[in-house]
């Protein structure tokens, strides 16, 4: 547990052992707070997902900066090699995963994610998924993950309790029908359960942002390349 806590942040280790768990989870009641208003409102899940992005980059900025902690949130050259390495490892094979049943489910009259083609064709957000993947992996795998292991919770209990509230996030913010917000759902299941095993080897954030990255890039060739290559 200690190798979470940097050494060279005693403010850290006297008032922030859990503080960046109770911030990760202050901010996402108040981003599923926000989407739940905005699901009755023009706005929609938007300005959830807004504070979601940023929200989650700014704290996880301030807070290491606060107390010296980038070692303790696992944003850190420690280990960058090896993490890049498993992550991207382990990403390939889930991305290859992915886009084999995603193009059985195609070859089988399963319906384009339309939605999801809208926003990232018609409103041209796909130049922003590496923002979203930052923000998601330093709030899940680096804030509440660390928080809670420093509370003394079990290992593997807090790889289920990020992978599950990372998982209900999707039906918060994604600005998407019911349908589509399940399917991102199930898709983030590996992505938290694998990339909080990864982040445990590696005591590094950057082993889940180079997995998540892959099976983004994966998302996106769901979307734009395999509906034509199945018909």
């Amino acid at each position: 547990m200690r190798a979470f806590l940097s050494p060279a942040a005693p403010a850290l280790a006297i008032h922030g052992r859990a503080l960046s768990a109770r911030l990760a989870l202050g901010l996402v009641g108040a981003v599923w707070a926000l989407g739940l208003v905005g699901h009755v409102t023009p706005l929609t899940e938007w300005p959830a997902l807004v504070l979601y992005v940023l929200g989650s980059i700014g704290l996880t900025l301030w807070y290491c900066r606060r107390y010296q902690a980038w070692r303790a949130i696992g944003l850190t050259g420690v280990n960058l090699r090896s993490a890049l390495l498993w992550g991207g490892l382990v990403g390939a094979a889930l991305m290859l995963v992915d886009l084999a049943n995603t193009f059985v489910y195609y070859r089988g009259g399963g319906a384009p994610l339309a939605e999801m083609e809208r926003i990232l064709v018609g409103m041209r957000l796909a130049v922003l998924f590496p923002l979203l993947v930052l923000a998601e992996e330093w709030l899940w795998r680096g804030m509440l993950f660390a928080g809670l292991l420093a509370r003394g919770l079990n290992r593997h209990l807090v790889v289920l309790i990020t992978t599950a509230l990372y998982m209900l996030n999707h039906y918060a913010v994604a600005p998407v029908g019911l349908p589509e917000r399940g399917l991102m759902a199930l898709m983030a299941l590996p992505i938290g359960l694998v990339g909080g095993y990864l982040v445990l080897r590696t005591r590094n954030v950057w082993a889940g942002v180079a997995l998540h990255g892959l099976t983004m890039v994966s998302m996106l060739l769901d979307v734009f390349v395999l509906p034509a290559l199945a018909r």
